[in-house]
């Protein structure tokens, strides 16, 4: 069983440090004195420095910021208050009346005038054209078409349908009903009696044939018979044709001349027409055109010409006028209020500027640039020399060392050299005899020459002076930390002594005199002297108002009492003996919104 504890493992909130190497008496004996040294130094440093620190934060605290404060104040109060009040009482107000006044004054010159010119003139007048425009476009445009199609076209179209009608039932239709029943329906029926009666006599010529097949002759006659009564039906036929082919062909003539009527009277008309709608297109369209532009819109537009003319004239001189006006009214007083106002007073706040620019650039210097030159010129900067003079100190007793140290090398370089001078003359000299004995020499020489001295070189020599070196450097480092550490532990306890002893010394007896001494004095005087002085005053007040509201009433009532000596009293109305007596009303019937009970009727 393991009775030890284990070691506990290291943590994340426990970094490991690696561990120093054993230290020597050498270190011990440096340390101690090196701590000594710079703790008599740093402690004077830390001293000043928590001091300057603590009254760097006071100043700031207690005099910096209530400075900017008051200064933003003043500036506040010498800058922006009097343009503000400026503003807010003069030019905000003479603004708006200088506002008002010209949109009064534009109103009346630019506004009014053409509102009464819209609504007194322009607009009965252009109601007086719209009806006189309408009128004549009734007359010129609308009436003559509607009296032309009422009297003329429609009159003339209803004619020519009759006619035209009357052509066609009469010309055309009854031709053809009377070529129809008195040509064509006895034609078509003689054609069908002869059709019948060759189809009858075929008939008879066939069932004959067939009967008497042997009669060759009779055959033949009846064969020539029928040919004969075929040829006697074409000529009939023919005949009939030519009957009506000359019928058609005097039906067509009678319909060829009466469209030639037709077409000479069309065309006449169309002439006619034409005429009469070019004389009444003229009439219409270009005589009222010419005699409006003539009569109406040349003299309309040389009065629109002069009034435009007039109102030009009227327009220059009135801004003749305001241009007067606005540089008597605007430009003049802005010129001599620029002049004898803004630019005193501007001059004036660039020295008050310039003066508060150099009064708080020197009180800057006097918080921020002479204690901080002072400070490096008597503190900081004999502190640097002392310092400067311990570490050149330090670097001259190393720079000795290494002097030392470089002398020792300088001299066995020397001998080095003189013996590699021998070595190789000798060598030059048994080169072809002692080759692997020299080879053997030299390299054993060269061993212990070079190699040898530096090893020892670097472990007797250099080796300590570099740990040494660093030790220096690392106890140096160290006791500055640590004397920065104790230094403020001392000045913590330097400043809680001195602040221990100005509170006993001025605050503690300050709040004893507050509270012992002022407050009972300050609740004895407001007790015994403010408050009755403060009610007394109140009273002599209240009855100074008083006496005032019995003057008042006193002097009214004198002036009542003159006014109705001189002028008379008032008549009244006179009082009647009983008052609020009514008649007695039926009860009324109940509803949701009453009650008939005496607690809660209305």
């Amino acid at each position: 069983m393991d009775w030890d504890k284990p070691p506990t493992p290291p943590t994340l909130a426990e970094p490991v440090t690696a561990e120093r190497p054993p230290e020597g008496c050498l270190v011990a004996a440096i340390r101690i004195p090196v701590r000594i040294v710079v703790l008599v130094l740093v402690v004077p440093v830390r001293l000043t420095w928590d001091a300057v620190a603590a009254g760097g934060r006071a100043v700031w605290r207690r005099g910096l910021v209530p400075l900017a404060r008051g200064t933003g104040q003043l500036l506040r109060t010498v800058f922006v208050v009097p343009w503000v009040r400026l503003w807010v009482r003069v030019l905000a107000p003479a603004a708006r009346g200088a506002g008002a006044a010209l949109a009064w004054l534009g109103g009346a010159l630019f506004v009014w005038p053409w509102v009464a010119l819209w609504g007194r003139v322009l607009v009965p007048a252009g109601r007086g054209v719209a009806v006189a425009l309408t009128w004549t476009g009734e007359a010129l445009f609308v009436r003559p078409w509607v009296a032309l199609w009422r009297y003329v076209l429609a009159p003339v179209g209803r004619g020519v349908r009759a006619g035209a009608l009357w052509v066609w039932w009469k010309g055309v239709v009854a031709s053809i009903a009377w070529w129809y029943l008195r040509v064509m329906t006895p034609a078509g029926r003689g054609i069908a009696w002869l059709a019948l009666g060759v189809w009858a006599g075929l008939a008879f010529v066939v069932r004959g044939i067939a009967r008497l097949a042997f009669v060759g002759r009779g055959v033949a006659r009846l064969a020539s018979a029928v040919w004969a009564g075929v040829v006697a039906a074409g000529r009939g036929i023919a005949w009939l044709a030519r009957g009506v082919g000359a019928g058609l062909a005097f039906v067509g003539r009678g319909v060829a001349h009466l469209a030639s009527v037709v077409r000479a009277g069309l065309t006449a008309a169309g002439r006619g027409l034409r005429a009469g709608g070019a004389w009444v297109l003229r009439a219409l369209f270009v005589r009222p055109w010419v005699w409006l532009y003539a009569r109406v819109l040349m003299p309309l537009g040389g009065g629109i010409a002069r009034l435009v003319r007039g109102l030009a004239v009227a327009g220059r001189a009135l801004g003749a006028g305001l241009a007067a006006l606005l540089r008597a009214l605007v430009a003049v007083p802005a010129v001599w209020f620029y002049t004898h106002a803004l630019t005193p007073l501007g001059r004036g706040l660039v020295h008050l500027a310039r003066g508060t620019a150099t009064v708080a650039i020197r009180f800057a210097k006097a918080l921020f640039v002479w204690p901080w030159a002072w400070l490096h010129t008597r503190v900081l900067a004999p502190a640097g020399r002392v310092t400067a003079f311990l570490f050149k100190l330090v670097g001259v007793q190393l720079a000795l060392t290494g002097r030392a140290l470089g002398a020792h090398l300088m001299r066995l370089g020397r001998g080095v050299r003189s013996g590699l001078a021998w070595l190789a003359r000798g060598v030059r000299a048994g080169v072809g005899r002692f080759g692997r004995g020299v080879r053997t020499v030299a390299v054993t020489l060269v061993r212990w020459i070079f190699v040898v001295p530096a090893v020892a070189l670097w472990r007797r020599v250099l080796a300590p002076v570099g740990r040494a070196v660093v030790v220096l450097v690392r106890e140096t480092g160290e006791a500055l930390g640590h004397a920065w550490r104790v230094s403020g532990h001392v000045s913590r306890a330097v400043g809680r002594f001195l602040g221990r002893l100005l509170r006993r010394t001025f605050v503690d007896p300050v709040r004893w005199a507050y509270r012992q001494v002022c407050t009972p004095l300050g609740h004895l005087v407001r007790d015994s002297v403010w408050r009755p002085a403060a009610r007394a005053v109140k009273d002599a007040g209240r009855t100074a108002r008083q006496a005032l509201a019995v003057a008042r009433e006193s002097v009214r009532q004198a002036r009542a009492d003159a006014r109705r000596a001189l002028f008379g009293a008032k008549r009244t109305e006179p009082v009647p003996l009983v008052r609020d007596r009514r008649e007695p009303v039926p009860p009324q019937a109940r509803t949701l919104g009453s009650s008939t009970t005496a607690l809660t009727k209305d």
